[in-house]
């Protein structure tokens, strides 16, 4: 069976100055364009058996600049829903809860249609989207590749390694990355993580 490979879209006005970016179609910088292009050659250089995309602009960008055009939109590949919290900084959350961590503290509820998510939802759309990567594999003799968001691939990490959600936490995850999820004696590891090319 093939490796799962993660791909973090590239740079936003967001996600450079710290705003949380959930449903925000937010799109990326110039620099965001240019760390996914830089991705190109680390992904081709691996059989793409399947790709499924956020539908996110940001995630949708990537992916094209990374070459990637024969992708699936996986609604469960979208970021976090962080509710009261969209658009909000770290600092400023914790201005009033100093020691807040979305991980295990979550968010403040939003309006209807985005109320905000707890980890365990977003561990259960992980749960599902990898349901979907592993029938892919199964399918294909190539990897394959998911473009998505920070927490959200962070959360999928952990799931795949057997943890709970809010595990989340350990893995650091920078904009216009490469991570590789692979198996080692049967059982799910990290391969690779933050990989960037070479400058």
């Amino acid at each position: 069976m093939g490796d799962l490979f993660l791909v973090r879209h590239g740079e936003t006005s967001w996600s450079r100055s710290g705003r949380h970016t959930g449903s925000t179609d937010v799109p990326l910088t110039d620099r965001g364009r240019a760390q996914a292009r830089a991705l190109t050659p680390l992904i081709r250089s691996h059989r793409i058996g399947a790709a499924l995309v956020s539908p996110l602009q940001r995630a949708r960008e990537t992916a094209e600049l990374i070459g990637l055009h024969d992708v699936r939109l996986d609604a469960d590949l979208r970021e976090w829903d962080y509710g009261g919290y969209e658009g909000v900084t770290t600092a400023e959350i914790q201005r009033t809860r100093p020691d807040w961590f979305l991980f295990t503290d979550g968010v403040a509820p939003g309006p209807p249609e985005h109320p905000g998510e707890t980890a365990e939802q977003v561990g259960e759309r992980a749960d599902r989207v990898l349901a979907r990567a592993d029938a892919a594999l199964a399918d294909t003799e190539g990897c394959v590749v998911l473009v998505a968001h920070g927490h959200f691939l962070r959360v999928l990490t952990a799931r795949r390694l057997g943890l709970p959600p809010s595990a989340g936490a350990l893995f650091q995850l920078a904009t216009g990355t490469l991570c590789r999820l692979g198996t080692e004696h049967g059982r799910p590891v990290i391969a690779a993580w933050n990989v960037r090319p070479p400058a």
